[in-house]
């Protein structure tokens, strides 16, 4: 399994919205280190769901449910979507204030590569990010 962390604006769509629809798919990538970072997604691959702009914030774990595919919202075939369902609410939010004051978390992309919306997140990584949520697997 390999673990990836995704960007949404709250204001656009929320955690909250996302859990009440159940599922969605990831659309809009214009950037091409995020869109390989979506086609390199596997069924059962897990991101961190992650509130940019406004919250700055890890908030929940959502799941890969279908890989890649042509980006509906684009006739450009350069684009793709990958589909979601939530899997689990973080216990407590991990804001980047927290994530920046961990040696361990020092060379992660949501630290080195901010504006990249789709990015891959390190196995250990991950697992300090959930001791920090207090939130199992």
């Amino acid at each position: 399994m390999n673990y990836w962390l995704i960007k949404s604006e709250p204001f656009k769509y929320s955690w909250e919205q996302f859990e009440k629809e159940g599922q969605t798919f990831w659309d809009g990538v214009r950037n091409y280190g995020a869109r390989n970072n979506l086609r390199s997604m596997k069924i059962g691959d897990r991101a961190f769901w992650y509130h940019s702009n406004e919250g700055l914030e890890i908030v929940g774990i959502a799941e890969v449910i279908k890989e890649a595919y042509q980006d509906p919202t684009t006739p450009d075939p350069a684009w793709v979507v990958v589909d979601f369902r939530p899997y689990k609410k973080l216990k407590q939010p991990v804001s980047l204030a927290a994530i920046k004051k961990e040696p361990l978390l020092a060379n992660m992309d949501l630290i080195r590569l901010g504006r990249l919306s789709v990015q891959a997140v390190r196995p250990e990584e991950w697992t300090h990010i959930l001791k920090m949520a207090k939130t199992s697997r």
